[in-house]
């Protein structure tokens, strides 16, 4: 009986080890956006160097959650929501992921010669990075708290997020056509913003993963009660 027990504290220790590992990966991953969002408003190459260079430590951390899932698969057979921990590890590390990836990309660009970004786009870029950034911190607070309230609040942030995105990408879009001596450069905003864009989609796919973690119910059945 005392080694039945010793046995299931073992495993319940594992899941939060592994929902433990999540968390720090999405705090890497959100360290990440800051800090490529960072490289680029204030053209600093070593930072960006540096983004570019943490990718790695992601992508490994990744490994390292995907092993441990299958192994407590292969071992403990789990039901209900110890299977739902296991399964949104899967997901939520796999977004994160992507967030990362969309950092490296954004410091790459940062490391383009001169000067990107002028006082008025930077402003938008820097809001649209900061909405980013705020629904990644708050996509993680939500998993770290099991607090499906603070995951709803990143899903409504969606349509914030996609309001800055289209100001953003006008402005930007009208950059491009009058920079007619830069056009690659300007052309390259475009991108930017469209990699922040995809890290908020990411952070509601995160908080999406949440709510079916601790309801048990995706989010097109949680509408539909909702809108009887």
């Amino acid at each position: 009986m005392q080694e039945v027990q010793k046995t299931r504290q073992e495993y319940i220790q594992a899941l939060a080890d592994v929902q433990g590992k999540v968390y720090q990966m999405g705090l890497r991953a959100e360290a990440a956006v800051q800090r490529a969002l960072q490289s680029l408003l204030e053209n600093d190459h070593d930072l960006a160097d540096r983004v570019m260079r943490e990718d790695d430590d992601i992508d490994d951390m990744i490994i390292d959650i995907e092993d441990d899932c299958i192994l407590l698969i292969a071992k403990q057979q789990p039901m209900a929501h110890d299977l739902r921990v296991i399964a949104t590890g899967f997901k939520i590390s796999t977004d994160i992921e992507r967030i990362g990836d969309h950092a490296f990309d954004i410091a790459r660009t940062a490391k383009t010669d001169g000067q990107l970004l002028d006082g008025e786009h930077a402003a938008l870029v820097k809001e649209l990075g900061d909405c980013a950034i705020e629904m990644v911190g708050k996509s993680m607070e939500a998993y770290r708290d099991a607090n499906v309230r603070l995951a709803d609040e990143v899903r409504h942030m969606d349509k914030r997020m996609d309001d800055i995105f289209q100001r953003t990408f006008y402005a930007l879009s009208q950059f491009v056509t009058e920079s007619g001596e830069h056009p690659e450069e300007a052309t390259k905003l475009l991108f930017i913003a469209r990699f922040l864009e995809r890290i908020g989609d990411h952070a509601v796919n995160i908080a999406e993963w949440v709510v079916y973690l601790e309801t048990a119910e995706r989010i097109r059945t949680r509408k539909a009660r909702y809108e009887k």
